[in-house]
């Protein structure tokens, strides 16, 4: 399984995103330009321009028509997919540090950092014009890190720099349960393809499995490392998590390269099921699997970007002990 390596950038991967069909997958750097790919030979297919600083964060609608990014400009911006022309900015109070189309592409959600003595806030825009539609601040002084759709637009899940994960009413801008099961901060939360379950990446070293209804604790996976990035396969019962030692760390101590590959697990078991044997030469900041389960990409600090494409023996053979079965 030798991944197909893209150069994204000089400067670190902040996020990766597969279109629907799984032929494309955009990429960002702290960088003011980001990038679209061919998944089947890695080669770069365009590149888009008109932020102001780094990009944080990239998302891509269900036709692969239009594209969101959140930068450190402080701007949101929509672009055509396809030309690479920009369709419109809404500029925001802080950086931008997470973008995400709604269900049926009709809305935005948007994450500001927090800066000074400005919060962290949510914002929900919709495409017909400039102005929000709705603002949600974060009154718990706890910066958030991570923002999600949840529960078909009604509700938004949310990671904070404390270990916490709150779920808030869009209806009333309300956190209507708040989730303590982290000691350190939640980097990502990621939804399976039908958003049944989810799964939580700590710098605690664990990630853990929600029922996305009841948001109720399943499964804890542990890597004894910071876990900043998790995935669910959408055909198997498996869980894929990244991440590795602090990136200011690897500058000042010796480092175990291992620690940088990303690791399999049992989504039922919570064991450790495999490993990739190359990775990056730095912390994994975002992992995804395809929309397909036939690959998954890495993103790393490095500034390269690793696609894997599964070969036979992994739908043959791999995690059968486990009674995982291969779906078409």
């Amino acid at each position: 399984m030798r991944p197909l390596c893209l150069k994204a950038g000089e400067r670190s991967v902040t996020s990766l995103k597969y279109n629907k069909d799984c032929d494309l997958i955009w990429t960002t750097t702290k960088s003011n330009t980001f990038a679209v790919w061919y998944t089947s030979n890695g080669e770069r297919l365009g590149t888009y321009s008109g932020h102001g600083g780094a990009i944080w964060s990239v998302d891509v609608d269900r036709d692969t028509s239009r594209v969101i990014t959140g930068g450190a400009d402080n701007t949101a911006k929509l672009w055509d997919a396809e030309s690479g022309r920009e369709l419109n900015s809404w500029k925001h109070k802080a950086p931008v540090r997470t973008v995400a189309f709604s269900y049926g592409d009709a809305q935005m959600l948007s994450l500001t950092d927090q800066v000074m003595t400005y919060l962290s806030t949510l914002y929900i825009y919709d495409f017909q014009g400039k102005n929000h539609v709705i603002e949600i601040p974060n009154k718990t002084e706890s910066r958030i890190v991570h923002c999600s759709w949840s529960n078909l637009n009604r509700e938004i899940i949310t990671s904070h720099e404390d270990g916490t994960v709150r779920v808030w009413d869009v209806r009333t801008c309300q956190v209507m349960k708040t989730i303590n099961d982290h000691v350190k901060s939640v980097m990502q939360i990621s939804y399976n393809p039908h958003q049944t379950l989810y799964v939580t990446a700590s710098k605690d070293g664990s990630a853990k499995l929600y029922d996305a209804k009841e948001h109720k604790h399943l499964k804890t996976y542990h890597t004894g490392r910071q876990i900043n990035s998790a995935s669910i396969s959408p055909i198997r019962e498996e869980i894929l998590l990244g991440g590795g030692q602090d990136a200011m760390g690897v500058t000042t101590t010796r480092v175990d390269n291992s620690q940088f590959r990303p690791r399999f697990f049992s989504m039922v078991f919570e064991e450790d099921i495999g490993v990739v044997s190359t990775g990056h030469f730095g912390p994994i900041n975002v992992l995804s699997y395809s929309p397909d389960g036939k690959g998954f990409a890495t993103g790393g600090e490095d500034g390269y970007v690793r696609l894997h494409h599964f070969g036979p023996s992994y739908f043959n053979t791999f995690g059968k002990e486990f009674g995982l079965t291969d779906r078409k």
